[in-house]
């Protein structure tokens, strides 16, 4: 959950520019940080089966130190369709109040069975009255490597950067959302003893992010006692210091607890979900994988709207260029109303026949039914041309 703290205090200037302005360049430090060597290996050797277990929601709620609710956080993990290819969609939320001021941070996330980061979309707000906070930082895969960038309003002041981060530099990178499926999937495998990866800080700078295994402790939730797995993940930020959060879960890796270390407010289930143990898991139906809702993603939605415009101004550019498609579509249609033939499928292969110079002259509409109230004197014609004539005389 995003932190009133951070901005409690400061005041609203009025003129403060509306125009954004740019944020200090997002770089790569001159000696970058490095994942672990096993760390990568676990990485390389995961497989979509590792998953089958781990596609569920989980919900909590903050509470303060004196036991008073706060707010909510959700997690799902789902499969999903991502440019054409199978991956993992992972979507967090939690919303509350601290200090009275609402707050709250959300996570959409799409992830490769290796948890590497094909997108992400995080948004953080903190809503002071006179001050507001709204941070978005955007990870894009692209040819390159992978391109963040970084959106802050904060008051009246719009602030923006952009960095693409090469590959060679990024490699062991897990993105908040990849995270959050890592760790459910550190309790179901076997932990590496110095497991390090690449992360980025609370200001999207490249940093190094270690997990630790906290083992196995009866913890109580709700007045009953539960064995729960625990997780510590560290941010070592190069320019800040370091962030510790410690993560609490079911042997099946439902989510039980969760804190920053040092923060008064703790998330933790109402409900304990009851506990499965690997062995007595019934195999699950092959989970159907999402497709791509296009009409919510705004670069298919732009490049969609842009190709939708481009065809219908072509289509109006060739009617302006051949206004003869007007007229003959116009006495196509008197003709069918007039006639009301039985058959209008083979009136129209009949009546565009006509026009052909490859046929041999013959009796138009002989076999699309009978004629119309505009024939009443016989047919006149057994050429277009001169039916419409009649046609025009019978209106």
């Amino acid at each position: 959950m995003a932190s009133a703290r951070a901005v409690t205090g400061t005041s609203a200037v009025s003129n403060l520019p509306s125009e954004p302005t740019q944020l200090p360049e997002l770089e790569i430090p001159e000696n970058p940080p490095v994942s672990s060597d096993s760390a990568l290996a676990f990485l390389r050797e995961l497989q979509e089966d590792d998953f089958t277990y781990l596609l569920f929601e989980d919900s909590l709620v903050s509470v303060s130190e004196q036991g008073k609710q706060l707010g909510e956080y959700k997690m799902s993990v789902e499969k999903a369709i991502k440019f054409g290819d199978p991956c993992l969609l992972v979507t967090a939320s939690s919303h509350g109040l601290i200090d009275n001021v609402p707050c709250g941070t959300s996570i959409s996330c799409y992830v490769t069975f290796n948890l590497e980061t094909i997108e992400q979309r995080q948004h953080e707000y903190v809503k002071l009255e006179n001050h507001p906070l709204d941070r978005r930082v955007d990870i894009v895969r692209c040819d390159e490597g992978l391109r963040v960038t970084k959106n802050v309003v904060q008051g009246e002041r719009k602030e923006t950067a952009s960095k693409v981060m090469p590959y060679g530099a990024m490699e062991g990178f897990i993105s908040e959302g990849a995270n959050l499926l890592l760790q459910r999937l550190l309790i179901t495998k076997i932990f590496p003893s110095f497991f390090d990866v690449l992360s980025f800080d609370s200001d999207s700078n490249l940093c190094q992010a270690s997990y630790t295994f906290l083992g196995e402790k009866s913890q109580l939730i709700g007045g009953q006692p539960v064995q729960v797995l625990g997780v510590q993940r560290v941010i070592q930020s190069m320019t800040d210091v370091p962030t510790s959060w410690q993560t609490y879960f079911l042997k099946d890796s439902h989510l039980i607890t969760r804190a920053q270390v040092g923060s008064p407010v703790i998330m933790k289930v109402l409900q304990i979900p009851e506990l499965i143990e690997p062995d007595e898991r019934i195999p699950k139906p092959d989970f159907p994988k999402r497709e791509l809702q296009w009409e919510d993603d705004l670069e298919l939605y732009s490049r969609y709207s842009e190709r939708k415009e481009a065809i219908k101004a072509d289509h109006l550019s060739y009617m302006r260029d051949h206004p003869e498609l007007s007229a003959m579509m116009s006495d196509f249609l008197q003709h069918l109303l007039l006639r009301k033939p039985a058959n209008p499928v083979q009136s129209a292969a009949e009546y565009f026949a006509s026009f052909s110079t490859r046929l041999p002259p013959q009796a138009s509409f002989i076999r699309s039914g009978s004629a119309g109230p505009a024939d009443a004197e016989g047919r006149r014609s057994n050429t277009p041309g001169r039916a419409s004539a009649a046609k025009r005389e019978a209106i």
